[in-house]
């Protein structure tokens, strides 16, 4: 059975897009534990990020890098914090958590509750900044 993200990239699962190449897609995450927290999958389903070959999970963080800098345009931050958990959905994916201290990434706190019009307004933005970069 396809994972959500295999879902949501082939378009059955609607989403928040903020940048997406050939091989990667990112969006904003529905449950955010900051404002523009943002997923980063690679299209191929794989369940466990160390399973992608040397190519996919380096050009995996070469796209998480640009998102993160189309991110820190859009969101006020210190800096866009990074983790890989992957228990959450079997599929390998990249945290980007815009932040100003360790506690921003705190994934036991509540989840920020933001509406979905302000999530495509950010959505937009971001992806405006993220297709101007390239």
């Amino acid at each position: 059975m396809a994972s959500i993200f295999s879902r949501i990239v082939s378009g059955e699962i609607p989403c928040h897009r903020v940048a997406e190449s050939e091989d990667f897609l990112a969006f904003l995450d529905i449950g955010p534990v900051a404002m523009g927290h943002t997923l980063v999958i690679p299209k191929r389903e794989e369940d466990y990020l160390f399973n992608l070959t040397d190519l996919e999970i380096g050009s995996l963080m070469v796209f998480a890098k640009k998102v993160a800098k189309a991110l820190e345009q859009v969101v006020p931050c210190e800096r866009i914090g990074v983790t890989v958990i992957g228990l959450e959905v079997p599929h390998a994916h990249v945290h980007l958590i815009p932040i100003n201290g360790i506690g921003d990434m705190n994934f036991s706190q509540p989840k920020l509750q933001i509406d979905n019009a302000d999530m495509k307004i950010l959505a937009g933005r971001i992806a405006q900044v993220f297709e101007t970069s390239q």
